[in-house]
């Protein structure tokens, strides 16, 4: 799928006096003077020429007749994506002692011909880790594979369709898109993401975010952690990385500590934190959990690993409490609760560093927490939708 933009002229710029023939023509900077977008499309703008330093500055007509003039990146590439009708103008200057650039894009937003659903349309990959609703949330059936997995994790979750899809243990996610850009507006939650948490029932997932920069509309470009309130815990580990191990469903099962566990070493686990144990099995699930589609004999995630959330208020095992983080996660708290929205201003690069986007693309969602809490098993983030607040109604 390729994403397209519709381009009024392609401006041609003389190259300057001989006395400035070194200047770069606006051909060889790779940029047009004038770009026609949708709203809520992003429009990658990508200049041939380096420099040691870059601005981007854009301004637009506001409805009292100001104009607006902000500094909106100082990095190379800068992707415009507008929420709004009008008509933009963008300055890129590139700070060079040899060849310095300026240019001036002027970008009209149109209104889109086909009105933008503000939900899901497209999941793109769907690997969960084992957990006790793989398998069944969506219905493993023997001959699937992984594309026809993945397309009913799309029928489950795209335009609003109302089902669940577990992401399993630890690690376990789902990369969707949508048919247009999720326009960050500061200050305000941009999407929300709906699971089947409850109260004392919570199973935090970690959402990231990516921008289609290369303009060929796959969610192949970097992504971005939304930063939530447990980021900055010390009991929070960066660069956690699992490996589950397919388990033999012949073996002999070993009971656990409670009549719900039926195999208390069914499927082992390591990590690179030192760490090993086992996922159970338990009563209430008999099918397999590690995903069967998946060939392989072992499974490998990486990412942020929340601190465990999972408490046992009875002492013996009998009553677990899920406790819920602050903000900032999905499946955390009940769909009703008014606390799952997600700003596009959380994210943050691998180093942790703000990053400023306009605008997002994709959306992946991983299981966060690597804990089981007895009888209720394994902590495993389900999805149910996720909705652009911008265009929801």
């Amino acid at each position: 799928m390729k994403k397209v933009w519709y381009i009024v002229s392609a401006a041609l710029l003389v190259v300057l006096a001989s006395c400035q023939s070194d200047t770069p023509s606006m051909i060889e900077l790779g940029l047009d003077d004038t770009y026609v977008v949708p709203r809520m499309k992003s429009l990658p703008l990508h200049p041939e020429f380096t420099g040691e330093r870059y601005e981007w500055r854009l301004s637009c007509e506001l409805a009292a007749g100001a104009v607006s003039d902000s500094l909106v990146a100082t990095t190379r590439d800068y992707t415009f994506v507008a929420g709004e009708e009008g008509t933009y103008r963008l300055r890129l200057n590139i700070f060079d002692p040899v060849n310095p650039v300026e240019h001036l894009m002027q970008i009209v937003v149109r209104r889109e011909e086909v009105a933008y659903s503000p939900y899901i349309t497209r999941v793109y990959e769907y690997t969960p880790a084992p957990g006790q609703f793989v398998n069944e949330l969506p219905k493993y059936e023997e001959g699937d594979t992984e594309e026809s997995m993945r397309q009913k994790a799309e029928d489950c979750l795209a335009y609003n369709a109302g089902s669940i899809i577990s992401l399993g243990g630890y690690g376990g996610y789902v990369v969707a898109g949508f048919d247009h850009t999720i326009v960050n507006r500061p200050g305000e939650y941009d999407f929300e993401v709906r699971g089947n948490a409850t109260q004392g029932g919570s199973e935090p997932g970690i959402v990231m975010v990516s921008v289609d920069t290369n303009g060929n509309g796959l969610p192949d470009d970097e992504w971005y952690e939304l930063a939530g309130s447990e980021y900055h815990n010390e009991a929070t580990v960066k660069n956690y990385e699992i490996t589950y191990y397919r388990p033999d469903e012949n073996k002999t099962p070993e009971p656990g500590s409670s009549s719900s566990i039926t195999d208390a070493t069914y499927l082992r686990w390591t990590d690179n934190q030192s760490g090993t144990g086992y996922m159970p099995k338990v009563v209430f699930h008999k099918q397999s959990y590690f995903p069967q589609w998946l060939p392989a004999e072992s499974l490998t995630f990486e990412g942020t690993r929340l601190p465990d959330n999972g408490v046992d208020k009875s002492g013996n095992g009998s009553y677990y409490v899920l406790q819920a983080y602050d903000w900032g996660y999905a499946d955390n708290y009940p769909n009703n609760s008014g606390k799952i929205g997600f700003m596009i201003e959380w994210a943050v690069d691998d180093e942790g560093n703000p990053v400023s986007l306009s605008g997002i693309d994709f959306v992946k969602i991983y299981t966060g927490v690597n804990q089981c809490n007895g009888w209720i098993g394994e902590c495993s983030t389900e999805v149910a939708g996720v909705t652009d607040l911008h265009i929801a109604g």
